[in-house]
């Protein structure tokens, strides 16, 4: 069932229904200054970390690691689901994607616009951060990192802003009562834009091209990624598969967070005629296929070490699956993976509300995922601890850190309101030339 527009619409229709998001309603404005007030709130305690130092946190010299880089490997993850829909499956020539692929480059650029911010959080010196650009060694994963982040929040705009061009030329030509300064900005960015078939012709070799070398890109950032924790020697992070196993991750967590955000858009904006409930069966399927090959490696994960005994390997496993933190193991591996595909076998668990529901325990379960990579292995040493305050046999992350941790989500949503009232939410020229091959 390719053909996922069920009715038929004018090229007027189409431009009215999906330029409607294009304003700035009451209730955007009072959900944009509820994210602002939220944001101050919590900036206020990050400005007691600036002032006190990392001690305002439950970190310590065993859990260096805490919520905070749990929160940096979340959002490098999601982020990945850009490179998924728009450039995997829109290279494979899968068309229910059309309509959806915007979103999944807004999802996609603003987790990785404050991809960054998440890594500020975690330093006690943050104006030192210029240092990893200024003296930073290129032996250094963390130089890696850096810089592939930087390379594909670049190519993630880009990708986002070449399909947009005459969407853009759009708004400013049709959407009155405008200010001023947004129609000059949107004329600019339209580069004069005349609806000339080779301009056509040129936006998508543009976006084929790009969308060609964001894939190496994306799988390099989440790769590397993983080699932070990799390329020691601890048990539970030295292995060989954690690239992969990463970026499995990274679709598994992307996928649900595309899905939710495509059912608030769909309801917030009456997208139902262009977003239909097609789309989220397809999506629904999506999620199990990359749920498939991340359990997998869940399973290979636990298998391998635990067929060593012997090995410091195996005691890490046997404190993750039946020790202090086994409660949060399960409930990642059952809550928010294992029970989550079963559901989704079923047909009925793919419609949309049941789908974004089962979305969420997803989310949250691979936000905890993170979490259980992080902590648990630092509390493993190779010598037992000895001779440290008691709180140090543990990590709590504190009321400051919890809410810095929160922060970084408040950015993103502030990002994708922002985007979701000035740029068309579905494509709206290719939905036009979807029309005209009915």
């Amino acid at each position: 069932m390719d053909n996922y527009i069920t009715k038929s619409f004018t090229h007027e229709e189409i431009e009215n229904d999906l330029i409607r998001n294009v304003s700035w309603s009451k209730n955007s404005k009072i959900w944009l200054s509820f994210l602002f007030i939220s944001l101050a709130v919590c900036l206020y305690f990050y400005f007691f970390q600036i002032r006190d130092g990392l001690g305002v946190t439950g970190l310590h010299d065993f859990a260096s690691w805490g919520i905070y880089i749990s929160n940096f490997v979340f959002f490098v993850a999601v982020s990945l689901i850009g490179m998924l829909v728009s450039s995997v499956l829109g290279l494979a020539g899968v068309k229910w994607v059309k309509p959806l692929s915007r979103i999944a480059e807004i999802v996609a650029v603003s987790f990785a616009l404050i991809a960054g911010v998440v890594i500020i959080t975690d330093m006690g010196r943050p104006d030192r951060f210029l240092t990893v650009f200024i003296y930073g060694r290129v032996q250094s994963p963390i130089v890696w990192d850096i810089a592939v982040v930087t390379t594909y929040v670049f190519v993630s705009l880009i990708l986002l802003y070449i399909p947009l061009i005459p969407d853009l030329d759009l708004c400013q030509k049709k959407l009155t009562g405008l200010p001023n300064l947004q129609r000059k900005i949107y004329k600019i960015l339209s580069l004069g834009w005349a609806n000339k078939p080779e301009q056509f012709k040129i936006v998508k070799k543009l976006t084929k091209i790009v969308s060609v070398a964001i894939i190496p890109i994306a799988l390099a950032i989440h790769t590397v990624t993983s080699w932070l924790f990799a390329l020691t020697l601890r048990p539970g992070w030295d292995s060989s598969i954690f690239g992969p196993y990463f970026v499995a991750g990274a679709f598994v967590a992307g996928t649900a967070t595309f899905i939710m955000m495509t059912y608030y858009y769909r309801q917030r904006y009456n997208l139902h005629d262009y977003i239909t409930d097609y789309h989220f069966h397809k999506m629904g399927q999506l999620l199990v296929l990359v749920s498939l090959v991340y359990i997998y490696f869940n399973v290979n994960e636990v298998l391998v070490p635990g067929y060593k005994p012997g090995s410091v390997s195996a005691q890490h496993t046997k404190e993750l699956v039946g020790g202090h933190e086994s409660l949060f193991y399960w409930v990642v591996q059952l809550g928010g993976m294992v029970i989550p595909f079963l559901l989704l076998f079923f047909k009925q668990m793919r419609k949309p509300l049941p789908l974004t529901i089962i979305s969420l325990f997803v989310f949250v379960g691979a936000w905890l995922k993170r979490f259980i990579i992080v902590v648990p292995t630092q509390l493993e040493p190779y010598l037992p601890i000895q001779n440290v305050p008691e709180k140090y046999f543990s990590y709590v992350p504190t009321v400051a850190e919890i809410a810095i941790t929160i922060l970084p989500f408040i950015l993103v949503l502030i990002i994708m309101t922002f985007l979701s009232k000035v740029i068309p939410l579905v494509p709206i020229w290719e939905m036009k030339e979807e029309q005209n091959e009915k």
